[in-house]
């Protein structure tokens, strides 16, 4: 339930990108969005974007940009702490700063995948590669202020933009009519518009006018797992897509494990994580991942008939 429009800007950083580009779209309700481009707002330099911030003097700020090439990250270690940790370290003092409210996205990759059971937020991370200890840091970064916040961990994001696991296997559907997908990592296939929408009812259910619930935030800050519902492997997922997009052509899938598909970052088996804590807090309903995935081949089928 919506207590008002704000006349203070809601920054949305990222804003090109799978996630920032549904919020761009989702929060516009809630009040004036903000979402500066590549030369607008250099990201790689926390402290020009600390002042920027603060001179924009928003509600909230909702950073939806990462550095998210996992592999790359191996060999690249210093731009992806850059870019996931100190530059929402920035943000986040930025914001307890002015007043404002932290919204940041990180990773189901700060856990190692050896609990046999789902996730919480009270279980300790314990990342595989040099991505989710960076997203890891970052986390330790804004906890580290007095910013309001919330930190979303959400999992195996897709959509119908950007580079991701079903923009993948769609493409190269166009090219073979066999793959090997691994079939031993296990997780919750994610929209971005899914997230994009649950952070848009937080927000609403949290401002009030030109203000955040800062009663609220004081008692709940901290980090909510943000993913959908339900598990799949890899190979189910891309079975999955492939019965919704190419269901009289469907390529053959080999299930291989991981050892079997080395990668220079090793991955967490397991990434099944909690959101009853998210859903208690926000009253929220999180969708499961197969009927997201169906909406989701809608949103492309009626953009591409738009378009044709």
């Amino acid at each position: 339930m919506s207590r008002g429009c704000s006349t203070r800007p809601i920054l949305v950083l990222g804003g090109t990108g799978q996630v920032g580009f549904e919020l761009v779209r989702a929060v516009q309700g809630i009040g004036p969005v903000v979402a500066p481009t590549r030369q607008a707002l250099d990201l790689a330099d926390p402290r020009a974007a600390h002042a920027w911030v603060v001179q924009q003097n928003p509600l909230a700020v909702l950073n939806a940009a990462a550095y998210t090439a996992v592999d790359r990250a191996e060999s690249d270690r210093e731009t992806a702490m850059l870019v996931n940790a100190t530059l929402p370290g920035a943000l986040a003092q930025a914001c307890e700063q002015i007043g404002a409210l932290f919204v940041h996205y990180s990773t189901d990759y700060v856990f190692d995948g050896s609990k046999p059971d789902v996730y919480t937020e009270s279980d300790e991370p314990a990342p595989l590669n040099a991505y989710g200890e960076s997203k890891l840091a970052g986390e330790r970064a804004i906890a580290e202020t007095a910013a309001a916040h919330a930190i979303f961990r959400t999992s195996w994001v897709y959509g119908n933009r950007g580079s991701n696991f079903m923009n993948t296997m769609l493409r190269l559907a166009g090219e073979r009519d066999r793959f090997r997908i691994v079939g031993d990592q296990v997780g919750a296939p994610t929209w971005s518009r899914t997230i994009a929408e649950l952070t848009a009812h937080v927000l609403s259910r949290t401002i009030v006018g030109s203000e955040i619930d800062r009663a609220f935030w004081n008692r709940h800050s901290g980090t909510f797992h943000m993913c959908a519902a339900g598990d799949v492997s890899w190979a189910g997922f891309a079975d999955a897509i492939f019965s919704h997009v190419r269901p009289s052509a469907k390529p053959v899938i080999d299930v291989i494990e991981s050892i079997d598909y080395p990668t220079p970052a090793k991955r967490p088996l397991n990434s099944r994580m909690s959101t009853e804590k998210l859903r208690a807090t926000f009253g929220l309903h999180v969708p499961n991942w197969s009927d997201a995935l169906a909406w989701c081949v809608q949103d492309r089928i009626g953009f591409a008939r738009q378009q044709g």
